[in-house]
């Protein structure tokens, strides 16, 4: 009994005990320096949240992310062992975090967190760490040099920071080290020899960082890693010989670097491999025949590099193999036969090499194949039956071959087929009806071939086809009217087939179509103004078809277009105004058709625009001042149309006119514009067949890049401006005009040869003046002799009538006659040959001067 109650008030002791005590010393105390440490640490962390626990009514080790052992102080107390918070959210940095005090510390996670600034030197005071992991955070410091007294980890990360400078030789010093990630980083330098030091070491990735000069070989002493990712650096040199001790190496990566020399034949001794990457080096020579050696090998790729020579038959023995990718090289030769032995392969990726021969039927074989890519080489012959064995194939590449025939027709087994790409081959034929039963194809790019026949009408039976490309091929007939309702098209091409029908009634509204060429076939019917629904249609070709009718005024609501061709079609009406709406259109082809009316002056809204043809229409009015606003034109063509009056100034605005300029066949008149010589960059300039009347004005002189130039038909007189374009000239293209001469051969020597200077200017002005004064004074002595000569006979003889008023009329005439007249001709003349201004302007200046003289 007395024991009993014993033992109920210790108990009742125990509990009352810390109601007894002052409770806040107590609670400090069992906190300790360690406890006091991280709670610094804590305040001085943007997002503590996660650390609610870390508070001073607990011990630490009840915290969260915190483990303690008694074992480590030796004392009978417990210490902090561990610290355990990856993806905990905290930011802020290491900074107030005082590490003398967490020696005990073994382990330390703070992976996957934002903490960033310097890693603390201090951190080497964690003398008995064995793990520490701070991947995936946002330090930018160096690598701290003393960490290499941290003699007793086996595991640090510091991958996927951003750290900077070199890798400090006194990493080796961690010789129990097993496992070192460095990778993704920005760490420069080389890699330092001491690192093969490290015995111990299983694990070692330092891929993704800037760090350059040779692999060292004393790598090749870590003969117990199996995992050595050094890829994307910027290594150069050869892959050194003593990598063949690492017998051990399971996934060996030295990918995306700058690695010349060949593929050493001794790598056929790491027969434990399992992922061997070469690619993207400029490694050259011949894939080793020892490369069959690696038996256990899932994952090959010595893709982008300069390997030459076939690809060895002892590749047939890698039976293990997933994924095999020698693209990219210099291979030549046949496809070995034993490829078809690779029975694992998921992923096979030969394109863009030089094999030549047939496609080997043992490829057939290959049944758990998802991806074939042998595009871009120079194989022929038929493709083979056997490879609708490949049903489990969604991504077909087999285009730019010399490939022959027809599809076969066992490529409707092909059904989980997403993707079939043949074009750019010799392949003919009709399409196999079976590949209807292809249903979830979404591209079908069969362009550039032989093809003749209708398109299958179940084309988009399945509903999820995207890409459909068939052009450049003889395919004949209507477009399939299911087409009609297939809405997930997204790029259509059938330009350059001999397609027929009405194209309004075989398309219907693709919400998500972008680019659509329907140009060199035979369709006919109307442009739909459904079509306007293509909202994000950029580009529309349809050019030298039938079509017949207007332009829908809805065309102005596609408003992301950037090429529109409607061109050598029958097209009537007029060009819609709404089309001021296009603003990012860069190509405006309306040519060739039979458009009537005037030149909307909403085109000049168009500030995008590069290429503009309006040419062969039946167009007329004036050309518009607004086409000046199109200040990226590099081709303009209006010819062939009814255009008339001058040649507008603010063409001169489009100094970026660099392909054409063609205004030829219309019935425009006037002078040619001074304004024309602002067009630098124009290679070819067309005014033939039209009124212009008057001189060339010498700032043609100007226009430097000129190489062809033609003003036949026309009414100009005068020199041709003296200019390489012109010297270098045919006859022809000045042919048919007034009275011109010049420099070029065929045309008559002008009577004053080049271009008058300023003095010569001025010179002539004096003379003209002269001219003036003289005539004037010439006339006004001639006035008063004819009235004095009035009055003397007026005494001799009786009185006879005279009308003074007619008197002064004929010698107003007179004087009008040789004053103005003259002084106009001259004055035409003269400003014709200086080139200074357009005629009438200069003929309304000494107008007023004469009359002014008068």
């Amino acid at each position: 009994m007395a024991s009993q109650l014993h033992k109920t008030l210790l108990c009742a002791t125990l509990l009352l005990l810390p109601l007894l005590l002052p409770r806040v010393p107590l609670v400090k105390a069992s906190l300790g320096s360690q406890g006091r440490a991280l709670l610094h640490w804590k305040a001085t962390l943007k997002s503590p949240h996660s650390l609610r626990s870390w508070n001073l009514n607990s011990s630490p080790c009840n915290w969260t992310g915190i483990a303690c052992n008694y074992s480590v102080t030796g004392r009978g107390r417990s210490a902090i062992t561990e610290i355990h918070l990856p993806k905990m959210g905290l930011a802020g940095s290491l900074d107030a975090l005082d590490f003398l005090t967490l020696r005990s510390l073994l382990r330390l996670n703070l992976s996957y967190n934002q903490l960033g600034g310097a890693i603390p030197s201090a951190i080497s005071a964690l003398s008995r760490l064995v793990f520490l992991d701070l991947t995936s955070n946002q330090f930018t410091s160096k690598i701290p040099v003393g960490m290499g007294s941290m003699k007793e980890l086996r595991f640090l990360s510091l991958s996927q920071n951003q750290m900077v400078g070199a890798i400090p030789p006194s990493l080796s010093n961690f010789t129990n080290l097993v496992s070192l990630h460095l990778e993704d980083n920005k760490l420069v330098g080389v890699i330092p020899k001491e690192l093969g030091r490290l015995q111990e070491l299983r694990y070692l990735d330092i891929g993704v960082n800037r760090l350059s000069g040779s692999i060292p070989s004393s790598l090749g002493n870590l003969t117990r890693l199996y995992h050595l990712d050094l890829y994307q650096n910027q290594l150069t040199g050869v892959i050194p010989g003593e990598l063949k001790n690492l017998i051990n190496l399971v996934y060996l990566s030295i990918a995306d670097n700058y690695l010349t020399g060949g593929v050493i034949s001794s790598f056929g001794n790491l027969t434990k491999l399992q992922l061997f990457w070469l690619r993207k080096n400029k490694l050259s020579g011949s894939i080793p025949f020892e490369i069959g050696n690696l038996i256990e090998v899932t994952d090959l790729d010595f893709s982008k590099n300069l390997l030459t020579s076939s690809i060895p038959f002892s590749i047939g023995n890698m039976t293990r193999i997933e994924r095999l990718d020698l693209s990219d090289n210099q291979l030549s030769g046949f496809i070995p036969l034993e490829i078809g032995n690779l029975i694992e392969v998921t992923n096979l990726s030969l394109l863009k090499n030089l094999l030549t021969g047939p496609i080997p039927s043992s490829i057939g074989n290959m049944t758990k194949l998802n991806i074939l890519y042998l595009l871009d080489n120079q194989l022929s012959g038929f493709i083979p039956f056997e490879i609708g064995n490949l049903i489990e194939v969604i991504d077909l590449a087999l285009l730019e071959n010399l490939l022959s025939g027809p599809i076969p027709s066992s490529i409707g087994n092909m059904t989980d087929l997403r993707k079939l790409g043949l074009f750019d081959n010799q392949l003919s034929g009709h399409l196999p009806m079976e590949i209807n039963n292809i249903t979830g194809l979404t591209y079908l790019v069969l362009s550039n071939n032989n093809f003749v026949g209708y398109l299958p009408p179940d084309i988009c039976n399945g509903g999820a086809l995207q890409y459909l490309i068939l052009s450049m091929n003889n395919f004949q007939g209507p477009i399939p009217t299911t087409l009609k309702n297939c809405t997930s098209l997204e790029r259509v091409r059938l330009e350059h087939n001999q397609l027929t029908g009405d194209v309004s009634q075989c398309l219907g509204v693709y919400p998500h179509l972008y680019y659509m060429d329907l140009s060199f076939n035979q369709l006919s019917g109307n442009l739909s103004p459904d079509w306007a629904r293509w909202h994000n249609l950029t580009f529309f070709r349809i050019s030298n078809n039938n079509i017949t009718g207007v332009i829908p005024t809805e065309f102005g609501q596609l408003t992301k277009l950037r090429e529109l061709d409607l061109s050598s079609n029958y097209l009537q009406g007029e060009i819609p105004k709404s089309f001021g709406s296009l603003t990012l259109l860069y190509n405006l082809s309306l040519g060739d058709n039979q458009l009537v009316g005037r030149v909307p002056l909403e085109i000049g809204m168009l500030s995008n625009l590069e290429l503009l043809d309006l040419s062969s229409n039946n167009l007329a009015g004036r050309i518009p001042d607004q086409l000046g606003n199109c200040m990226k034109l590099r081709s303009l063509k209006l010819n062939n149309n009814n255009f008339s009056g001058t040649i507008p100034l603010a063409i001169g605005n489009l100094v970026y006119l660099q392909d054409t300029f063609d205004i030829s066949q219309n019935s425009l008149t006037g002078e040619i514009s001074s304004q024309l010589g602002k067009l630098v960059m124009l290679q070819s300039l067309n005014l033939s067949h039209n009124s212009f009347s008057g001189h060339l004005p010498s700032s043609l002189t100007y226009m430097t890049s000129l190489s062809t130039v033609d003003v036949s038909y026309n009414e100009l007189d005068g020199p041709v401006p003296d200019s390489p374009a012109f010297r270098r000239a045919p006859a022809e293209w000045f042919a048919h005009n007034n009275d011109l001469c010049g420099v070029v051969r065929g045309l008559p020597p002008c009577v004053s040869l080049g271009t008058p200077t300023k003095d010569d200017r001025s010179k002539r002005h004096k003379v003209v003046v002269i001219a003036i004064i003289a005539s004037v004074v010439f006339f006004l002595l001639l006035f008063i002799f004819i009235a004095a000569a009035l009055r003397f006979h007026k005494r001799k003889r009786p009185p006879v009538p005279v009308d003074d008023n007619h008197i002064k009329e004929v010698a107003f005439s007179i004087l009008n006659f040789d004053g103005r007249d003259s002084l106009q001709s001259r004055v035409s003349k003269w400003g014709a040959a200086s080139g200074e201004e357009d005629s009438p302007t200069r003929h309304r200046r000494y107008m007023r001067r004469a009359t002014l003289s008068n």
